[in-house]
């Protein structure tokens, strides 16, 4: 099996570039966040099986603060063309159709991205009036959850954006 050529892409305008440096500073921060759960979850096991002494609230930790290093990797990945397409369908199809189609994949990821923002700041402001915080480090649930919501907005705007850019290219919109 021979696998196509990549498709030239034109350079992003200033609002892409702008764009893609906000997303690569995200995705970032959400690598430094992982590093930062591993290096916890190693002291944590070798302290607890070596000295009976476990990092205190270790799991709650790791589930706040995964979820949010998630959250960062969805506007770059997307912007990058990085994420998983099933092509077994559109394989036949000529480029401007399969263009249009990623176009609309493209907005259906911001639709869902601004419904995420949505949804999770409604639940950080319930979990927030509700007074919510884990039960070991007693931590307010709420940042956590809020701290995901610029992630999705990201993800959001990526996927617009790289909607108009792929539609433009498709000669659909000429």
């Amino acid at each position: 099996m021979q696998e196509a050529a990549p498709e030239q892409r034109p350079s992003p305008s200033a609002y892409g570039r702008a764009l893609i440096a906000a997303s690569k500073w995200t995705a970032f921060a959400g690598g430094v966040i992982f590093t930062g759960l591993v290096i916890m979850s190693i002291v944590s096991i070798v302290g607890r099986k070596l000295f009976s002494a476990p990092v205190p609230g270790d799991v709650e930790v790791l589930q706040m603060l995964a979820a949010v290093a998630s959250a960062s990797f969805f506007a770059y990945c997307h912007l990058m063309h990085g994420d998983v397409k099933v092509d077994f369908f559109t394989a036949g199809m000529g480029t401007r159709k399969r263009r249009i189609l990623d176009a609309a994949g493209s907005v259906l990821l911001g639709v869902v991205g601004l419904v995420l923002a949505w949804r999770t700041w409604v639940g950080a402001l319930s979990l927030r009036e509700a007074g919510e915080s884990s039960a070991i480090l007693e931590i307010p649930v709420w940042i956590a959850q809020a701290l995901m919501v610029p992630s999705f907005v990201l993800m959001a705007l990526a996927g617009f954006y790289v909607a108009v850019q792929t539609w433009r290219n498709s000669g659909a919109a000429a």
